[in-house]
């Protein structure tokens, strides 16, 4: 089935508790049929769906976490304004965790109470530690986190690419550039965690496939001097080397990558780039060498994407803060969310597990180039295999300009994750 989301001014919202019901729906211009009687459970009134949002706005990710926040808003308002869905306004219950899986499990109770379903969660270790949770009370959650181990449960619903994904389409950029060919020797630094080891699977499979070597080097996450390891990817002779870090590690293996003489092609899974990297001009210079994959389109990448471009007015006129391009990666959480619940309601279902049922009935949804079109019919398997290759540019306003549209590795196509049917 197809679902398309248009994009449209709004109002604000807040958040309020609710209480289980069963009510005649209205007719909204926002999507679903609206008539008839509609089932309801936690997180829906006759006037208001609320949806939680479970967030970093204190912690290490506090910049991701405000920017996905604000694209969860912008789009929030944007239904509203033309209706809401199933004849209610979307409310957002945002609550802070500070990127401590603590904080998270003694938020969920309430926000369990009285969200329908979780419309941004931020932080691996946050799914982690709350992943049995929202699989037990049908919650349908929207994670800020790619790792397809995660797909075992019906109730986590990923946006686009998979980091295992995201890196087959990375290597195949490279190669398809000349940039790296069969029987070459590739390095991959990762974090020791389901981020790494899920992005270094997808570099294993696309060496198997081209004959390559891989040399992994797995690092802790507070890891920020890449000097000895990028030591030893020249004695081993790399000709390409994957990252898979938080970003200040990818600063170091860039400025390594130059002083150390390598010169390399360097491809960075989509959370290894920040534009706070931007701030040290030798960085930039050494970033010369370094291309990014992401699954959504940013501010100024010079896609021209109405659609972004949209929303980065609306950014504009509403927020003070810089732009970042999880703006539009909470945004396209909207666009999902939207497509399952107005499925839900033609439905005659916005229960919790009236939700789970309609996510699976969908597997066109038109994100408007934002990101790949999702396919949420097998929730074991990736929503989309589509991603955005993106080059450094310090004059961009998120810092990176596409070097490669949306597009999908023939490899990429032919992976299997774990839970894939």
């Amino acid at each position: 089935m197809r679902i398309s989301t248009r994009v449209f001014a709004g109002s604000a919202v807040v958040a309020i508790a609710l209480t289980g019901c069963s009510t005649k729906a209205s007719n909204g211009n926002g999507g679903g049929s609206g008539s008839g009687d509609i089932k309801t459970d936690v997180g829906v009134t006759d006037s208001q769906i609320t949806l939680g949002v479970m967030t970093d706005l204190s912690g290490v990710f506090k910049p991701s976490g405000v920017a996905y926040t604000a694209g969860n808003q912008l789009w929030a308002d944007d239904v509203n304004s033309r209706g809401g869905i199933c004849g209610r306004d979307i409310t957002l219950d945002v609550q802070d965790h500070g990127y401590k899986p603590d904080n998270a499990v003694s938020l969920y109770p309430t926000m369990a109470e009285k969200d329908l379903a979780i419309l941004q969660m931020v932080g691996s270790p946050i799914l982690a530690a709350l992943k049995q949770r929202i699989t037990t009370d049908n919650m349908l959650t929207i994670p800020a986190s790619w790792a397809s181990e995660n797909l075992d449960s019906e109730a986590v619903l990923m946006i686009g690419q998979t980091y295992d994904v995201e890196m087959i389409n990375g290597l195949d950029f490279l190669q398809q550039e000349g940039m790296i060919k069969n029987g070459d020797t590739i390095g991959h630094i990762y974090v020791d965690s389901e981020y790494g080891l899920n992005a270094y699977k997808g570099t294993q499979y696309y060496a198997e496939q081209n004959d390559m070597t891989v040399i992994g080097a797995p690092v802790a996450s507070t890891d920020t001097d890449m000097t000895a390891i990028m030591t030893k990817m020249k004695s081993e002779g790399v000709t390409a080397i994957a990252v898979t870090t938080a970003s200040q590690a990818t600063g170091s293996v860039v400025l390594q990558n130059v002083a150390q003489g390598l010169n390399v092609p360097v491809i960075g899974s989509s959370p290894t780039f920040s534009i706070q990297l931007l701030q040290n001009q030798s960085t930039v210079e050494a970033m010369a060498n370094l291309h990014v994959v992401a699954n959504n389109d940013a501010f100024g990448t010079g896609t021209n994407n109405e659609t972004v471009n949209e929303i980065e007015k609306k950014y504009a006129a509403a927020y003070d803060d810089p732009a970042d391009r999880a703006i539009t990666g909470g945004y396209v959480f909207g666009m999902a969310m939207e497509a399952v619940l107005n499925q839900a309601c033609d439905d005659g279902d916005l229960t919790r597990a009236g939700v789970l049922a309609a996510r699976k009935k969908l597997d066109d949804i038109d994100t408007k180039g934002i990101t790949g079109n999702l396919d949420f019919s097998d929730p074991g398997a990736p929503s989309s295999r589509e991603g955005f290759i993106f080059a450094v540019d310090a004059n961009a306003p998120v810092g990176m300009v596409v070097a490669r549209e949306l597009y999908a590795s023939d490899d990429a196509k032919k992976y299997k994750t774990p839970y894939q049917k």
